[in-house]
């Protein structure tokens, strides 16, 4: 060791250059730290613009945001065969297949499963190992040097492994309270998985009947669009013959123009209804499938009042109502919990320690300990005061309970209306079909006849025209109106309860 006198300036001018030398590095560091506004947008009117690699700046016209090939990746649904023609129950199938938010509800009763059981785990003592070690060089000055010496240098070094043991014994219930509502919590989520399911099976019924009217719209629009040729034909005879007018072969000429008109139309909506229904399906918009419409779809004459049994056995298996009554039960789980934060809990631990250690000063021999401890603890804590926090917890977990259940009153009461509504809607649309059906029968025999008249002689364009006019709306209402009360039929069974399976709309819309 050799004796080096540093004066009092010299240490205060090495203090202060170190003092300096961490000022500027905490300056640097914050500079950094405001440096990342550059790669936020400068103002709140000019678009954002990304860095290159290179340190530039990306050129990108507007608020056009870089293109990243990554995201765009369009997946083909598997196992669709090309050639194969889809009912129903099978698109209803491939739709909870292959439907994103089938996965989603799944994972979320899983997460909700996995925090029931991270509850039940408390009940459990915890365990944990631990080993420190570590080096540590220490430099004393000496008060007065010896010789040439004025300091000590000693170091220590050495190995202290642990094992440690924490178990809550007593909580008043606290962790009874915590599982309950985890666990209803995951019922909950369970009942919404299903819940999922069902609306997809619904939205795919939905879909798939607007899909079917909407082909029957294509169908009334392509047989209007011969009629009005006939209709053409008709006043070109005429013409031939001296007995037509212009205006007479103008008017025809313009219903068949109308009549291609609104079959270009009613081939759009059918485009539009089929992406729909791939879009209750949850497959790729660019997937070709081949749709089975349903034959044979018979509809019954009329549907019952709801009585107030039927509304009451609805209610007990909506799982929106059930998933609400599950969420308050935890929540009044909840209440109970925050009640145990009052009370004392009884702890167990216990600990068990090693060390070796070494420890040498100066030039003298090192100096080996090796020493080991044990212990077991039983204790209690009782919370005294913490400003009020525990009584805001107890009043929040009241007030989340007393929403919970004003929540499931407000599902149930939405839940019956539905009920009653959706058997109203059906009973409308089926007297709707009725009507329509029986209209379209008289706007039949009326353009039939009209159309002989004309062609005979006896009649006048207008008349007929008129009467293929009639007939168009006459067959659209008829399809329009069977439609819906195969929507209104698949509604009731979803407002029900009813529409657990793929085999359950079969019965209203044909295999």
């Amino acid at each position: 060791m050799t004796a080096r006198r540093v004066s009092p300036r010299a240490r205060a001018a090495r203090s202060l250059a170190r003092g300096g030398a961490f000022a500027l590095a905490c300056a640097a560091l914050s500079a950094c730290a405001l440096s990342a506004l550059d790669s936020a947008p400068q103002s709140p009117s000019t678009p954002w613009v990304p860095a290159t690699e290179a340190g530039g700046t990306a050129a990108a016209p507007g608020f056009r945001v870089p293109a990243d090939r990554a995201v765009a990746v369009l997946i083909p649904t598997p196992g669709i065969v090309r050639d194969k023609a889809y009912s129903l129950p099978e698109l209803i199938d491939i739709a909870q297949t292959n439907n994103p938010l089938t996965r989603v509800a799944w994972q979320q009763a899983r997460q909700a499963a996995l925090a029931a059981g991270m509850v039940e785990a408390t009940y459990l003592p915890f365990i944990s190992a631990s080993v420190i070690g570590g080096h540590q060089k220490i430099t004393n000055s000496l008060p007065l040097p010896i010789g040439t010496i004025n300091k000590v240098d000693s170091d220590l070094e050495g190995i202290s492994p642990q094992v440690a043991l924490q178990w809550l014994v007593f909580d008043f219930g606290q962790r009874g309270a915590l599982h309950a509502a985890a666990q209803h919590n995951a019922t909950a989520a369970n009942i919404l998985f299903n819940a999922a399911h069902q609306k997809i099976i619904f939205d795919v019924t939905r879909t798939y009947a607007l899909h079917g009217a909407a082909l029957s719209r294509e169908r009334i629009a392509a047989q209007a669009l011969a009629n009005s040729r006939r209709i053409q034909d008709a006043a070109e005879e005429r013409m031939r013959k001296g007995l037509g007018t212009t205006v007479e072969l103008a008017q025809a000429n313009q219903q068949v123009a109308q009549a291609r008109f609104a079959l270009v139309q009613a081939q759009g909506a059918g485009h539009d209804a089929y992406q729909a229904l791939l879009a209750a399906m949850g497959v790729s918009p660019v997937t070709t499938i081949k749709i089975r419409e349903a034959s044979g779809r018979p509809l019954p004459d009329t549907v019952a009042v709801p009585t107030e049994a039927l509304i009451t056995a609805a209610l007990a298996q909506r799982p929106d109502v059930l998933a609400s009554f599950s969420a308050l039960k935890a929540s009044q789980a909840g209440i109970f919990a925050a009640q145990a934060e009052f009370l004392p809990k009884v702890f167990l631990s216990a600990v068990a320690v090693g060390g070796n250690t070494n420890f040498s000063a100066g030039g003298l021999p090192t100096i080996g300990q090796q020493s080991s401890a044990a212990g077991v603890l039983v204790g209690a804590t009782v919370p005294l005061y913490d400003g009020g926090l525990r009584a805001a917890r107890l009043r929040t977990a009241e007030s989340l309970a007393a929403a919970s259940e004003a929540t499931l009153d407000k599902v149930r009461d939405t839940a019956a209306r539905e009920i009653v509504v959706g058997a109203n809607t059906l009973r409308s649309a089926l007297a709707a079909h009725t009507a329509a059906t029986a209209l379209v029968k008289a706007a039949a025999v009326t353009y039939d006849a009209a159309l002989d008249a004309y062609t005979s002689g006896v009649g006048t364009l207008t008349a007929a025209t008129a009467a293929d006019s009639a007939l168009l709306t006459a067959r659209q209402a008829q399809a329009d109106a069977h439609a819906a009360s195969l929507v209104a039929a698949a509604n009731l069974a979803f407002v029900l309860g009813d529409m657990t399976s793929r085999e359950a709309p079969a019965p209203w819309m044909g295999r």
